[in-house]
Order: structure tokens, then sequence, then C-alpha cells
């Protein structure tokens, strides 16, 4: 009996042993854990004692250019060819991009310039800068490439919006323009046929079809 007791309790110990080595290394580990929020890194504009010029952030290598910011295209990013203006689309003006760019055009351009592009916007009946009209001689003679540069760069009180807008939205709503340009000047006969009754009907009416509106039910 006293030899079975002696033996029970040398595995309880061992048991207990075992118990507090697997506790007492957990804890090891816990100490030496480095989560990677904690990792060692350089703050921004901090000093470096690594590089000789003592700055952390190194200057990027010669020629390099980020990942969807290679911008060969000419006419496609900047609106221009050899320097001037386009006269013409980069891509070809579809029912998708038109709708694409009244939609766009609504969101960005009709607080200012209105949804027919007069410059009387809601922004502009409460005081702030009129802009010009779309439809004045100056913009009616003004390449598309010039909407698209306005809308990258800015323009006198209009400030640029490259950053809310992308590229292809910018060309979009350039066709829109123009679209309402030629709404100002267009006749009967310049509307197609299947349209033409589209000119008597609610806007509501013909956006139910999934056909943008003309702009005499605006």
């Amino acid at each position: 009996m006293r030899r079975r007791l002696l033996h029970s309790g040398g595995r309880c110990r061992a048991r207990v042993a075992k118990q507090a080595f697997v506790i007492a290394a957990a804890g090891f580990a816990i100490a030496c854990r480095q989560d990677m929020h904690d990792a060692p890194r350089y703050e921004p504009l901090e000093q470096s004692t690594f590089f000789t010029d003592g700055r952390s952030a190194r200057v990027l290598v010669a020629g390099t250019v980020a990942r969807g910011q290679l911008r060969e295209d000419e006419h496609l990013n900047t609106g221009r060819t050899n320097g001037m203006p386009a006269a013409e689309f980069p891509m070809p003006v579809t029912n998708e991009m038109m709708a694409r760019g009244q939609e766009r055009f609504n969101v960005f351009c009709s607080p200012c310039h209105g949804r027919t592009g007069q410059g009387n916007g809601t922004i502009v009946q409460r005081g702030f800068r009129r802009p010009p009209s779309y439809h004045e001689e100056r913009l009616l003679n003004a390449p598309v490439g010039y909407y698209f540069d306005v809308m990258t760069n800015g323009f006198g009180a209009m400030q640029d919006y490259a950053a809310q807008v992308p590229v292809a939205d910018r060309w979009a709503i350039a066709a829109y323009i123009r679209a309402l340009q030629l709404s100002r000047r267009a006749t009967i006969d310049q509307v197609p046929p299947d349209r033409r009754g589209d000119l008597d009907r609610p806007a509501a009416a013909t956006a139910a079809e999934g056909r943008p509106p003309t702009q005499e039910n605006e």
C-alpha cells in the first residue's frame, strides 16, 4: 500500500512539474513577443543614423513610376495633343458614356454650372461667383480637350477635380457638356426620328425606359 502511494505521489509531482514548465515557457514566450504594430520602424521625418544623409525617407530612384501612374498617352491623360487642347475624344462616345457623364456632371458640376450649363447653379444663387455659361461663343468653340484640362487643373475660381473625378469620368463629363451645348442649338431635324416623341414627354417617362432625358424635359 505504501509503495502504491509513493508511486502515485511521484507521478503527481512529475505532472505538476511538467505543468509548471509549460506555464513558465508560455510566460517566457509572451515576454519576448513583438506585435506587428510594435515592429521596428521609422516615424515620418524621423532622423536616420544608418543613411549618410541622415534621412529615413528615401528619394525615389530616377525614372521610378508608381504602379498605375504610367501616363504615356498624352491625349487620354492630359486632354492635349502636341501640347494643344485636343479637338477629339480619345475613345468612342457611347450612350453609356453619355449617361455616366450626365450623372457625374449633376454631382460635381451642376452645383455651380446648373443642370443646363448656364452658370446658375444652387451655389451661385447663394452668392458664389458665377461661372461663364457653356453656351457663350467662346466656350462653344472651345475644343473638348479644354474642358478636360480645366477639370484636371482648375481655372480661375474653379478648383481642380483630378482627385475626385477619374480620367474616364472627366471625358464623359466633357461629352455631356458637348451634348448640353448641342441641345441649345439643334433643330428638330437633327433629333433621331425615334427620339422626337420624347421631346414632349415628361422626364420621368423617358427615365423609366432607361433613356437620358432631353434638355427640354430637364
